[in-house]
């Protein structure tokens, strides 16, 4: 397996290629400077990249979308020893696979490049606490459909999970019965469903509710 880790602190690197190294099919390249990276990944290919955060003249956010424009199924990970939390929606936005602190064990530093290998993320508990799903996509009933539940649908199908009526419903969302009609219609519409039942029912099927939601 080939890693490519990139920070400026050469002691740094050095002692944390001797860790990833100590594994027999993990090969480590090295760079110091972040303006050979680009070089560095048309050359040679790399099953998982190391960034560090915060290096001279760049950031690892930047970098890595710079390395996506040459390679764009790269797997980069952000290695640091800074809390990233403050910038995690910054770093995904930029298309970061994962992140790995510099204070992590050697064994969970192989975990996590393993990991990434095999297209797989390993989240940090306190940032996995702080993720809200934004919008659901769900297979439409035709190959290659798509149908996307905004996290309004997501509530309203839940309310229509626990049998409450509109006007209870329109209470619980804080929304007028005629703004609920209208919610209701378009949902249908989306799902291809004509009823109540029908609509809890595929909403079940789709995975957009768990079982202990449905009465």
């Amino acid at each position: 397996m080939e890693i490519l880790l990139v920070d400026d602190h050469r002691s740094v690197v050095e002692g944390t290629k001797m860790l990833i190294e100590s594994e027999p099919d993990m090969k480590v390249t090295i760079e110091t400077d972040v303006y050979y990276v680009s070089d560095v990944v048309r050359l040679k290919k790399f099953d998982v990249m190391l960034f560090d955060l915060y290096m001279p003249n760049t950031n690892g956010a930047d970098l890595t979308r710079k390395v996506l424009e040459y390679v764009p199924d790269a797997v980069i990970l952000i290695y640091s020893g800074f809390d990233i939390a403050p910038h995690f929606n910054l770093l995904m936005e930029s298309g970061v696979s994962g992140f790995i602190a510099k204070t992590s064990t050697r064994e969970q530093l192989i975990q996590a490049i393993r990991c990434a290998a095999r297209k797989e993320a390993i989240v940090p508990m306190q940032l996995l606490k702080q993720l809200r799903r934004q919008e659901i996509v769900v297979a439409g009933d035709t190959e290659n459909e798509k149908t996307t539940i905004t996290p309004e649908e997501e509530k309203l199908l839940r309310e229509l999970a626990k049998g409450k009526s509109n006007k209870d419903i329109s209470k619980t969302l804080m929304i007028s019965q005629r703004s609920l009609e209208y919610s209701l219609t378009e949902l249908f519409q989306k799902l291809h469903v004509s009823s109540r039942v029908e609509v809890i029912k595929k909403a079940k099927s789709l995975g957009i509710l768990p079982t202990e939601d449905l009465v």
